[in-house]
C-alpha cells in the first residue's frame, strides 16, 4: 500500500471496506457515516476542529471517528481524539479552553502526563501526544502518512490506520478493552494495511499483534486469508480452518451479542461497543 497521503470524500473511505462477505462497496452506494452524528454534537466538535486551526496546531483525528472512517460505522462516544506533537500541547490547551471547552481534571481526575480532558455540554475534547503506557509519543510520521476526509463542511486528517493500529493493541484493561475495534479494523482495512511498517513500530512487541491475528482468524477465517501472506509467516501464524458465514456470526456473538462488529450492523445506526 502507498504511504503517500490522499485526499477523500465523505463516502469514500481511506481504502477499500468489504462487507461481511469481502464484498466492495461501491462508493456512493452506502450512508455516510457522519450523517448520523446528532447536530447538537456535530456542532461542538466542529468548534473544536476551527479552534485548533486558529491556533495553527496541527492535528490528526483518531478514537471513534478514526474508525469509523475505516468501517463506514459511528460510534457515539460523545468525544473526539486529537492526536498531536507534544511540543504543541499548551497551545492546543489554550485553544480549546478560549473556545469554552473547560478540564475536566477537578470532576473526573486523569493522568495528564500523556492526555489532556476538555468538556463542553456533555461532549469531550481528548489532546493526546503519546500512548497511555508511554510506549511512544506522536511523530511526524503520523502526519506524514494521515489521510484527508471531508466529514460534512469539514476536512480533517486521519490517524493512518497503522498508528490507529499500533495505539489500540496495548488498551486491554479489565474495565476497557480496544481490541473490538482493532478486530473491526484488521476486517475493513486489513489487507491495505502497510503491515511492514505496523512491525517496525511495534519492534518486539510484534507476540501482541500476533495474538490480535490469531484471534481474527479464529473470527474470520476468509477475511483472515486475505492478509499478506509474508506477515503471517513473519509472525508463525497457521491457516485457520474455513467456516461458513453463519459460524463466523456465531463466533462475533460469543465475544459479544452487542452490536459491535461494524460489517454486521446497519450503516443508520451507531455501533453499541
Amino acid at each position: 500500500m502507498s504511504r503517500r497521503a490522499a485526499q477523500i470524500t465523505e463516502v469514500e473511505r481511506p481504502e477499500a471496506v468489504a462487507d461481511r462477505n469481502g464484498t466492495q462497496v461501491p462508493a456512493g452506494q452506502e450512508i455516510a457515516w457522519a450523517e448520523v452524528i446528532p447536530p447538537d454534537q456535530w456542532a461542538l466538535y466542529k468548534q473544536a476542529i476551527q479552534a485548533m486551526r486558529c491556533a495553527g496546531v496541527r492535528f490528526v483525528v483518531g478514537g471513534g471517528f478514526g474508525l469509523a472512517s475505516y468501517t463506514g460505522r459511528w460510534r457515539n462516544t460523545k468525544d473526539m481524539d486529537f492526536y498531536i506533537l507534544p511540543g504543541d500541547r499548551e497551545r492546543a490547551i489554550e485553544a480549546l479552553t478560549e473556545a469554552g471547552f473547560q478540564d475536566l481534571y477537578d470532576t473526573l481526575p486523569y493522568d495528564r502526563g500523556w492526555i489532556y480532558r476538555s468538556a463542553r455540554e456533555g461532549i469531550i475534547i481528548d489532546i493526546i501526544w503519546s500512548m497511555a503506557n508511554r510506549r511512544a509519543e506522536v511523530d511526524p510520521g503520523w502526519f506524514q502518512n494521515a489521510k484527508s476526509l471531508l466529514v460534512r463542511d469539514e476536512m480533517i486528517e486521519l490517524v493512518p490506520p497503522e498508528e490507529l493500529l499500533w495505539c489500540k493493541l496495548y488498551v486491554f484493561q479489565r474495565d476497557h478493552c480496544d481490541w473490538t475495534d482493532v478486530l473491526n479494523l484488521i476486517y475493513a482495512v486489513g489487507p491495505q494495511i502497510d503491515w511492514d511498517h505496523v512491525l517496525e513500530r511495534l519492534e518486539d512487541d510484534s507476540p501482541v499483534l500476533g495474538a490480535v491475528l490469531t484471534l481474527f482468524g479464529w473470527l474470520s477465517p476468509g477475511r483472515w486469508a486475505q492478509l499478506p501472506q509474508k506477515l503471517r509467516e513473519q509472525l508463525g501464524l497457521h491457516q485457520p480452518q474455513e467456516v461458513s458465514p453463519e459460524e463466523e456470526e456465531t463466533r462475533i456473538r460469543l465475544l459479544d451479542s452487542r452490536a459491535w462488529f461494524a460489517a454486521l450492523q446497519p450503516r443508520d445506526r451507531p455501533l453499541e461497543v
